[in-house]
């Protein structure tokens, strides 16, 4: 938002304009010089730790011009926060200049991401007459490799891992002349001074007649072997994703037994013939973020089966490196393209690394000599009735801020224990690391520590308290506890609900639906269907679902049937058994231990997680009763969901029993069940009735949201990654005339915890004085 020019004196002619946000590495400095000089100004501008400094020099109203006309047109890349303009006097400047960055004790620049190879870069790479003609490392101030390369701040070549590389002639002229767009390009090269490219085959030899180690490469793809290459962020796995037992062979390798593989396509052509993609759709995946993106496929011939089993759906993306783009364009078809790591641990970045891990995988390397300063993911995302909603955060959209109001202690928040990321609040902006990964494992521990230590570093940040969840056994509980700096703990669901707050910068009250698998609630019980009255500081629990136990506790989440029988137990008692349904077959020979944890109110944890409920429900229509991955059942329910716009199954809304002091909402879905039990004794279709649940626990949120009476309604937690719940939620409450907030660029599901629990514990401190 630009500040106003309010002159201090009559008719000033010189301003100092400081520019924030994510504009270092944009090209923002030669616009801004090729801007001034049109408009017959003098000065300089130049990068400082805190964002970009312009003092410049003229008539008044051109300098007027020069401050209104940067926002409006800044280069694509450039995220312009903020633009502050203050009149200062003259100092006699005669043409305008670049000048050399300044650094500063504290930095509150924002790193880029890593962006998609532009236009006109694609175009050399594919010219026999530019003397880049097929390099894959071309790159200019609009695309290319950032926060992977990036050591410090400001972002200049000798603060990143291009530093290795001594320019050229040809290339020190680009990156030297204020009007070629490779100025101060920091990873600017060319096939004379920058990375190269190296093939190694397990015999650490290219195959017969490849001359070129992309050559090689493409052959060990076409042949139904494994590639691991070295891309942006770190080394990914390639397969023919047309070749069944090649992509079989690929999970049995990776451990990844059924989770759904990204698919590069060569093409957006080739993208539309297999899926169904839209105007949003086709924009989202040729933007420079080019995030993997979910699509439903229409020809179930493109890519085997085995990339997403049991699923009609792809997570598609394009080229977005010019390695990717030169490697595709020799395969011609699509390619699996997942991370290079065994299942759940962080993607190996180096060569030698990737030797000792990946050599039992890949059959294959294509290695570069770029260092890697930190791993970077490709972000996965969605279109949701033409809004975007990214589900992990990272290559292209991590580490960009998130904008919020007021002067922030600085905090590092440590989020959950899956899908893992870092947050630090500091000033008016949360910066989130990008995606990191469950913390199941040592590597993964590991590389959240070399995060921490790593923003820390880049941002010289001084974190006067560390956030973390309730949950006394996550990872990143201990490692707060351990950390020697005070520690504030923000309720799962709250921190999912303020991190949505954080992201719309919202002040005041919420309502916050935050459903998804579990958390632990402040009563020490299984929350996971909530409603909280929220604020950035606090909340009151106002409304759940309806309780019910889990036979076998976390071992719910990989067997639907345990949430089928607690749902079924508290419906009609042990009439359950009587019922010819697949979880009662698949519990029967369990009976009498699974009858005496409900007999023993103690034995079995009572939740009121949406997420379990509709694994219940998939358990209840055959889909799944064991999941090979998290979330497989709700998503099969999702994929069968017929779009229905009646017919919702009834439920009540009851003061909960056994309350705490605290008025509670309590919604019952037992006459849920009971409905959807009749449905299939009459034989109704799974896609129907599967249609009908969807839209009742639509109706139950905005039944809710009514009868609480809060304007504005946040929807969060991992429930509302499934598209049709999260459309059908937004419909139901803006025909009540609510106000429907829903995740964009921070995840809903635990990859958002952290940005929520920066949020909640700055504020915190700030309401105490801290």
């Amino acid at each position: 938002m630009s500040a106003l020019l309010a002159p201090l004196a009559p008719r000033p002619l010189a301003a100092r304009i400081v520019v924030t946000g994510a504009v270092q590495g944009t090209g923002f400095r030669p616009f801004i010089f090729r801007l001034a000089v049109s408009l017959g100004l003098a000065g300089s501008v130049r990068n400082t730790s805190y964002g970009v400094v312009i003092e410049v020099e003229g008539p008044e109203e051109r300098v007027t011009e020069l401050a209104r006309r940067l926002e409006g047109e800044a280069p694509p890349a450039a995220v312009v926060r903020r633009v502050d303009v203050a009149w200062v006097e003259p100092q006699g400047a005669e043409r305008f200049a670049i000048l050399e960055s300044e650094t500063g004790p504290e930095p509150v620049v924002a790193m880029l991401p890593d962006l998609a190879t532009c236009p006109d870069c694609l175009r050399e790479l594919n010219d026999p007459d530019d003397r880049r003609y097929r390099y894959p490392f071309l790159n200019c101030t609009a695309c290319g490799p950032r926060l992977s390369i990036i050591e410090g701040l400001p972002y200049d070549r000798p603060l990143t891992v291009m530093r290795a590389f001594a320019l050229c002639p040809d290339c020190a002229a680009e990156y030297d002349d204020p009007r070629d767009r490779r100025f101060h390009a920091q990873p600017v090269a060319c096939p004379r001074c920058g990375p190269r490219l190296a093939f190694e085959g397990r015999d650490r030899d290219a195959p017969p007649g490849a001359t070129y180690p992309l050559e090689a490469a493409a052959a060990v793809v076409r042949s139904g072997r494994i590639l691991a290459l070295k891309g942006l962020g770190g080394y990914q796995l390639i397969v023919d994703a047309r070749d069944g037992a090649a992509v079989a062979r690929l999970r049995a390798r990776k451990g990844r037994e059924a989770k759904p593989f990204a698919v590069m396509f060569p093409s957006l052509d080739a993208v539309r013939r297999a899926a169904r993609v839209g105007e949003r759709e086709a924009e989202l995946l040729t933007s420079p973020s080019a995030p993997i993106l979910l699509l439903p496929l229409v020809d179930r011939g493109a890519v085997s089966p085995e990339t997403a089993p049991g699923l009609r759906s792809v997570g598609a993306m394009l080229p977005y490196s010019p390695l990717h783009h030169l490697l595709l364009a020799r395969l011609g078809f699509p390619v699996v393209c997942t991370s290079g790591n065994f299942s759940e641990e962080p993607m190996a970045v180096e060569a030698d690394d990737a030797r000792a891990r990946l050599g039992s995988i890949a059959d294959a390397f294509l290695h570069h000599d770029r260092p890697v300063a930190r791993h970077v993911d490709d972000s996965v995302a969605r279109v949701v009735d033409g809004e975007l909603l990214v589900i992990r955060r990272a290559r292209g959209f991590a580490p960009l801020p998130v904008a919020v109001t007021g002067d922030l202690p600085t905090v590092r928040a440590l989020g959950g224990h899956l899908k893992n990321t870092v947050a630090w609040s500091q000033h008016g902006q949360i910066v989130a690391s990008q995606h990191i990964g469950d913390l199941d494992h040592r590597l993964s521990l590991e590389a959240l520590g070399r995060t921490v230590r790593d923003y820390e570093r880049l941002y010289a940040l001084r974190p006067v308290a560390v956030a973390c969840d309730l949950h006394p056994d996550y990872a990143t509980t201990r490692l707060a506890e351990a950390s020697g700096l005070p520690v504030i703990r923000v309720q799962h669901h709250h921190a999912h609900v303020a991190a949505a707050m954080a992201e719309h910068d919202l002040a005041g009250e919420v309502l916050g639906v935050a459903w998804d698998g579990t958390g632990l609630g402040t009563d020490g019980t299984i929350w996971g269907g909530e409603f909280l009255r929220a604020s950035a500081t606090g909340f009151v629990r106002v409304a759940r679902l309806a309780t019910f136990r889990l036979p076998g506790g976390e071992a719910a989440a990989r067997q639907p049937w345990r949430s089928a029988l607690g749902v079924l137990h508290e419906t009609m008692g042990e009439e359950l058994w009587t019922l010819d349904l697949a979880p009662v077959a698949e519990a029967r020979g369990r009976r009498e231990v699974l009858e005496s944890l409900f007999r023993s109110p103690g034995d079995a944890v009572r939740t009121s997680s949406a997420g379990r409920l509709f694994d219940a429900v998939a358990s209840l229509l055959g889909l799944r009763q064991e999941s090979r991955y998290e979330a497989q059942a709700a998503m099969l329910l999702e994929q069968i969901a017929a779009p229905v716009t009646a017919g919702a199954y009834p439920f009540t809304l009851r003061e909960a029993p056994g309350g705490t002091g605290d008025a509670l909402v309590e919604l019952d879905w037992r006459p849920v069940v009971r409905g959807l039990l009749a449905d299939l004794g009459r034989g109704t279709a799974a896609p129907v009735v599967a249609g009908r649940f969807h839209l009742t626990m639509a109706r139950m949120i905005g039944a809710a949201a009514e009868w609480l009476g809060v304007s504005r309604v946040v929807l969060t937690g991992g429930c509302f990654q499934n598209a049709a719940l999260l459309s059908l939620a937004a419909r139901e409450l803006r025909a009540r005339r609510l106000t429907v907030v829903a995740h964009c660029r921070v995840p809903p599901n635990d990859g958002g915890l952290a940005i929520g629990q920066a949020m909640v514990a700055a504020h915190q401190l700030l309401e105490g004085g801290g």
